[in-house]
């Protein structure tokens, strides 16, 4: 579908421009600052003019909802993401309405509860193995350390390689390469560019998939593929072997890098706020030793708190959009056919209007008797909602639970240099300078 006209838009407030780039390199460099002043300046809906196409905003919670909720079947997630279309194609985000259904029921098969079970089983060990080679009393980089031992388990986990398998080093390139590419300002495939770095990486990782297919379909293997190979819906539909590529190069990439942006996100907090860490340490300590078990899970509400608080600040998708595929009106503002349309997932989880000092790192917020994130349905948001929220929420609950129990179980986490921590927001947050730290034996 076609974007409306500037013309046909015209009615709409639109943020101030930068020739040529629009808002392009505010959103890419602070997207909560350009949104909180837009809003403040043009009201709950405006226009924004991002990699060269114009974006409406419904800059509220009630916008939220309506867009991720869609109750009038208005608006498309595959047309919204036009910047994944060629890099992660027929992937689950970027499918609609009965067809997103459909393919969601399969997949949902991965996701019960005996397969979360394996998956737990397969990935405790491994991850409490990998965070006892980390180096103690020497300064590293986390946050390329977490994106290396998240891609390691998600290659165990969703793939059955063994966590030093030196596959999944070729797998962390083409991963990086392709989400590059996704926020490239010059988006066409010349020699030696992002864009085309990206479309190469993607038919790699499309031919390594493939070639797995016919053995884990025959198999039994507990991994991830594996199942997805195997997994039908209700009626007894199973994928093609396409179907299952697309499928699995999108959950690879999110998997892995959205965990892992969560992930040092809490770090970055927590050796920042050692009260904060000191009390996960002791609810870690009172689980008791030996394996991992499920009913764990549920015996840690603190580490459920740092963990929503660590993603209202840093969430791992920010800003998620969609197009509308009919003409509509919000707030009086009608809004035609075609255009790109934006719910501030971040930036209405850093507004004062549903938090108090959000710009404060405060987990109690979250406690029972304070219950912020509940002053609106979609206060908090970080995993989407409606019939694209993140199907493995649960699943990234779980990992990251399970990694802090191995690391503050046995380390404090000190930041290795004072002073503030940059990030760069997009396309998925991570700190600028790999956010140095170091590890001490508790």
């Amino acid at each position: 579908m076609q974007p409306p006209s500037a013309a046909a838009l015209a009615h709409i407030p639109a943020a101030p421009q930068l020739p040529i780039f629009g808002n392009t390199l505010e959103v890419l460099k602070d997207p909560n600052a350009l949104y909180r002043r837009s809003s403040a300046a043009l009201g709950k809906v405006y226009r924004i003019k991002f990699l060269n196409e114009w974006r409406v905003s419904l800059a509220s919670a009630d916008g939220v909802e309506y867009i991720l909720m869609d109750p009038d079947h208005l608006f498309s997630s595959e047309h919204g993401w036009t910047v994944l279309t060629e890099l992660f194609p027929r992937g689950l985000m970027l499918r609609d309405f009965d067809d997103h259904r459909a393919h969601r029921r399969i997949m949902q098969a991965a996701f019960r509860k005996s397969a979360m079970d394996s998956y737990l089983a397969m990935m405790a060990p491994a991850l409490d193995d990998m965070v006892a080679q980390w180096p103690v009393g020497q300064q590293f980089e986390f946050y390329p350390a977490i994106k290396n031992l998240t891609l390691r388990m998600g290659a165990n986990v969703f793939m059955g390689l063994p966590v030093d398998a030196p596959a999944t080093d070729a797998l962390n390139r083409g991963f990086i390469d392709e989400i590059a590419a996704s926020v490239a300002l010059l988006r066409k495939p010349l020699p030696y560019t992002k864009y085309r770095r990206g479309l190469d990486a993607r038919a790699h990782l499309i031919e390594q998939f493939s070639a797995l297919i016919e053995e884990r379909r025959d198999g039994d293997g507990q991994d991830f593929f594996s199942q997805m190979c195997r997994a039908t819906d209700e009626d007894g539909k199973s994928w093609t072997d396409s179907e299952i590529v697309d499928h699995f190069n999108f959950l690879m990439m999110a998997a892995h890098d959205t965990t892992a942006s969560a992930l040092t996100a809490m770090v970055w907090a927590l050796s920042e706020h050692v009260e904060w860490q000191d009390r996960l340490a002791r609810e870690i300590a009172d689980l008791g030793p030996g394996p991992f078990e499920q009913d764990m899970l549920d015996r840690m509400p603190l580490t459920d708190m740092v963990f929503k608080e660590a993603l209202r600040m840093m969430p791992p998708v920010p800003l998620i959009p969609r197009r509308a595929m009919r003409d509509f009106e919000w707030n009086g503002v009608k809004i035609p056919a075609g255009t790109s349309v934006t719910a501030l997932v971040g930036p209405i989880m850093m507004s004062p209007e549903y938090y108090t000092d959000p710009e404060t790192f405060d987990p109690e917020r979250f406690s029972p008797n304070r219950a912020e994130d509940r002053s609106h349905r979609f206060a908090w948001a970080p995993f989407g909602g409606g019939a694209h929220k993140c199907i493995g929420l649960h699943f990234s609950t779980m990992q990251v639970k399970v990694f802090l129990r191995a690391l503050l179980g046995r380390y404090k986490v000190l930041p290795a240099k004072p002073g503030p921590v940059a990030w760069k927001p997009l396309p998925i947050p991570q700190p600028k300078g790999g956010l140095p730290v170091v590890l001490q034996r508790r």
